[in-house]
């Protein structure tokens, strides 16, 4: 079982890995097709052996990791799938976000709202003028999601801060800080500017963000 625990970390490394080096010319980017989806499914595996200590919590993680599983699919073509993508992320932070305010209410703690609102709408009046007018809509939708999804998280741990939880609270709270980034970056890299090496920021944050979402689920008790 211990060996079991030390693996699977270990996959995901080497298939994001893989998945970010084709994504950057480093390596055939046929590989993208493979290993991308392919370190989503890992992480998903990583969320299936924990059990959340309610089945509500764990039901609505492992909706949204399937969702980003999907949009996952959907960006593997940036110009045809960027819509269904953003939809399906969308549908992904919300899933998180229902998950989150079954350990904490939502907006029981402003201040992360308030700072996560700061820094969206910062990041949006940069990025505003380089976003086509058909997509303005999705794409405010799509930033107020994450960010209260991201400020949600911060909510959890802040509430979670003097239990048992907290260091597991701590983990979500960087998860929704990191996508927050990985979001940042992409959107920057599509709307803005080409960033150097852009896959290997984007998609180390995201894998990251979602392994710390995956791993606020309360991991199982085996026995024997």
């Amino acid at each position: 079982m211990r060996a079991t625990r030390l693996l699977l970390p270990l996959a995901v490394a080497v298939c994001a890995w893989l998945a970010i080096g084709a994504g950057v010319g480093w390596l055939p980017a046929d590989w993208l097709f493979v290993f991308k989806p392919l370190t989503t499914v890992l992480v998903i595996v990583h969320a299936l052996r924990r059990d959340g200590g309610s089945p509500t919590v764990r039901r609505w993680i492992l909706i949204g990791l399937l969702l980003s599983l999907g949009g996952d699919v959907a960006l593997l073509w940036p110009q045809q799938g960027f819509v269904p993508g953003l939809v399906c992320f969308l549908l992904a932070h919300l899933s998180y976000l229902f998950a989150f305010t079954r350990t904490a209410p939502f907006l029981s703690r402003r201040w992360p709202f308030v700072v996560y609102a700061l820094v969206a709408g910062g990041i949006l009046s940069q990025l505003w003028p380089g976003v086509p007018g058909a997509l303005r809509a999705p794409v405010v939708a799509y930033v107020l999601c994450l960010a209260s999804m991201a400020a949600q998280a911060a909510v959890v741990w802040r509430a979670s801060q003097h239990g048992p939880d907290a260091g597991r609270g701590g983990v979500l709270a960087f998860g929704g800080l990191l996508f927050v980034c990985s979001d940042a970056l992409l959107a920057t890299n599509k709307f803005a500017m080409a960033l150097p090496l852009s896959s290997l920021w984007i998609l180390a944050t995201y894998w990251a963000a979602q392994w710390c979402i995956a791993s606020w689920l309360r991991p199982r008790e085996f026995h024997g």
